[in-house]
């Protein structure tokens, strides 16, 4: 039986500071010790100790939605991570090679709120709240080992890196997101099809789960907060030279790259 460690929640978000500083992202002492809880606590207090030292936090991500993904990394429920202001990234970029870590992508809608949400809230509300809807890829990094260990990757912001946005649409009353096809492409061929109701159901319930989970832990969905709501496909690796384009119907594409 491995040895308890004493969550010291000061002293382990300082660790886990230390490490990111180092390139230690999955701290090996706390390996299969933390809870889902303490692992928010962990990943809440490094991202503010980066607010703090200018960085400015635009909204939230909400992983492991579809049951592709949740397969693909053996954890069935879905969990969130912070958006910075410093991965915002138009569509058509294409990341320098030493800029990621093991990267990858992910097929997204990327919702903004025009209203604020908190705690437990209906579709009605929450479709309300959303101004704009954005094509999106979502680039992660695999910076320790995921399906070991997924409480230091929750720790660990839950892999965000980035996320490219394309064109915004307002998100009307006659678009059925259940509905919306992506085709994903890589280098020109497709690799990948999926629909929206893969995303819990409808992408608009990855904002209602985001709400109610904030909620529990004392924190809101702002007006203006960007969500990303969670792939419709499972998680694709990015190597060098790739191209990757996302097509959405009814919304928009969005395409990034990664240097050879």
């Amino acid at each position: 039986m491995a040895e308890e460690l004493q969550f010291d929640e000061a002293a382990v978000i300082e660790r886990f500071w230390a490490g990111r500083q180092s390139g230690d992202y999955f701290p090996s002492e706390w390996a299969s010790r933390l809870t889902l809880d303490q692992a928010y606590c962990i990943q809440l207090g490094v991202i503010a100790r980066r607010v703090a030292l200018g960085e400015r936090q635009v909204g939230w991500k909400v992983g492991l939605t579809a049951a592709a993904i949740q397969r693909q990394f053996g954890f069935h429920h879905p969990v969130f991570g912070c958006l910075l202001e410093e991965g915002c990234k138009r569509s058509g970029l294409v990341f320098a090679r030493d800029a990621l870590i093991k990267p990858g992508f992910e097929t997204e809608l990327c919702m903004q709120l025009r209203e604020p949400l908190a705690g437990t809230v209906d579709a009605a509300r929450a479709r309300r709240a959303i101004g704009h809807c954005f094509p999106a890829l979502e680039i992660i990094e695999t910076r320790g080992d995921p399906p070991t260990q997924m409480m230091l990757l929750v720790a660990d912001n839950a892999q965000q890196k980035a996320f490219v946005l394309g064109e915004p649409i307002v998100l009307g009353d006659d678009l059925k997101l259940p509905q919306v096809e992506a085709r994903v492409s890589v280098n020109g061929t497709e690799v990948a099809r999926g629909f929206g109701e893969a995303v819990l159901g409808d992408p608009i319930n990855s904002v209602i789960w985001l709400a109610g989970k904030l909620g529990e832990l004392g924190l809101a969905l702002g007006a203006g907060d960007m969500v990303m709501t969670g792939s419709f496909v499972r998680q694709f690796p990015l190597a060098p030279g790739d191209r990757v384009r996302a097509e959405f119907t009814g919304i928009g594409a969005v395409e990034a790259g990664f240097a050879s």
